[in-house]
C-alpha cells in the first residue's frame, strides 16, 4: 500500500490524538468501568506535581538576603502575589490556606504548559524512537482531560468542607445547611439549595479549566492539519497560525491557573464565612 493509502483522515487524526492510555485491558467486572482510568493523565499531573515541588524547594534553598536572582524574585512575586490575595479574600488563619493556593496556581500552570508541547511529539518522534507502536494513544495535557480537572476540583470540595467543619464545627455546618437562607421552616429547600451550590462550585471549578484547555489542543490540532496540506499556502498558513495562536496561549495557560487559584481562594473564604 502507498503512503497515501496509509495517512489517516482528518477525523481518525484528531480521534487518535484526543485519545487516552487507559487501563481498557484490565478486566471489567460489574459496574465498575477501570477503562476510564487515564493513565497518561495521572503520570503527567504527579510529573507536574514533582517538578513544582522540586522548583519551589530549589527556591527556598536557593533564597538569600542579598539581591536575589531572577529566579528568587520571580518567585518572591509570585509568592507575595498569592499571599496577598489569600488575605485580602480569607478572614481568618491563612498560614495553609495560602500555601495551598502557591501549590495550586504551580501545579495548574505547569499541567496547562503541557499543551505548548508538539501534538505529534510522541505520536511521531519519541514513541518510534524507542520501540512503541505510534498507534498509543497518549494525552499530554492533564487539565484537557475531565477526569483530571475534575479531580482537583473535588479536592477543593473536600477542603471546602473540611474548613467547614473546623471553622463552624459540626452543629454549626449543619445549621447552616439546614437553615440558611430561608430560615429553619424552609429546611427541606435550603437542603436542596445549599446541596445544588456545593455541586454547581465543584463541578463548574472543574468543567470550566477542562473546556478552556481542551479547546485550545483542539485548535493546535487543527493548526496542525492545516500544516499538513501539500501546498505553500497551508505551510505559511500553519507556521502564521501555529505562532499566533502558541502566543495567545500563552495568557490563556496562566490566566486559567490564575482563575482557577482565585476560585480556590473564593470558595475557602465562604467557608470560613457563614451566611
Amino acid at each position: 500500500m502507498s503512503a497515501t493509502e496509509h495517512a489517516p483522515t482528518a477525523s481518525e487524526y484528531i480521534s487518535h490524538h484526543l485519545g487516552h492510555l487507559s487501563t481498557s485491558h484490565i478486566p471489567q467486572e460489574g459496574l465498575w468501568d477501570m477503562s476510564i482510568l487515564n493513565i497518561d493523565t495521572l503520570f503527567w499531573s504527579v510529573a507536574c506535581g514533582v517538578v513544582g515541588s522540586l522548583l519551589m524547594y530549589m527556591a527556598a534553598r536557593k533564597a538569600t538576603s542579598g539581591v536575589p536572582g531572577r529566579f528568587q524574585s520571580a518567585v518572591e512575586m509570585l509568592v507575595e502575589m498569592v499571599d496577598n490575595q489569600a488575605k485580602s479574600i480569607v478572614h481568618g488563619n491563612t498560614s495553609f490556606i495560602a500555601p495551598m493556593a502557591l501549590s495550586v496556581f504551580v501545579w495548574v500552570a505547569l499541567m496547562n504548559s503541557l499543551d505548548f508541547l508538539p501534538v505529534d511529539l510522541f505520536s511521531q518522534w519519541i514513541f518510534p524512537a524507542i520501540g512503541v507502536s505510534p498507534e498509543i494513544h497518549h494525552r499530554v495535557v492533564p487539565t484537557a482531560d475531565l477526569n483530571g480537572t475534575l479531580g482537583i476540583s473535588v479536592g477543593v470540595f473536600v477542603l471546602m468542607i473540611y474548613y467547614s467543619l473546623k471553622i463552624k464545627g459540626f452543629g454549626g455546618f449543619l445549621k447552616e445547611l439546614f437553615t440558611a437562607p430561608f430560615g429553619p421552616w424552609l429546611f427541606p429547600a435550603n437542603l436542596a439549595l445549599n446541596a445544588v451550590e456545593y455541586a454547581a462550585k465543584t463541578f463548574s471549578l472543574g468543567m470550566r479549566l477542562f473546556g478552556n484547555m481542551f479547546a485550545g489542543e483542539l485548535l493546535f490540532l487543527l493548526i496542525a492539519l492545516l500544516g499538513s496540506t501539500a501546498t505553500l499556502f497551508g505551510g505559511v498558513g500553519h507556521l502564521i497560525a501555529g505562532s499566533i495562536w502558541a502566543i495567545f496561549h500563552i495568557l490563556i495557560v496562566f490566566l486559567q491557573a490564575f482563575i482557577f487559584m482565585m476560585l480556590t481562594l473564593v470558595y475557602m473564604g465562604q467557608a470560613h464565612e457563614g451566611h
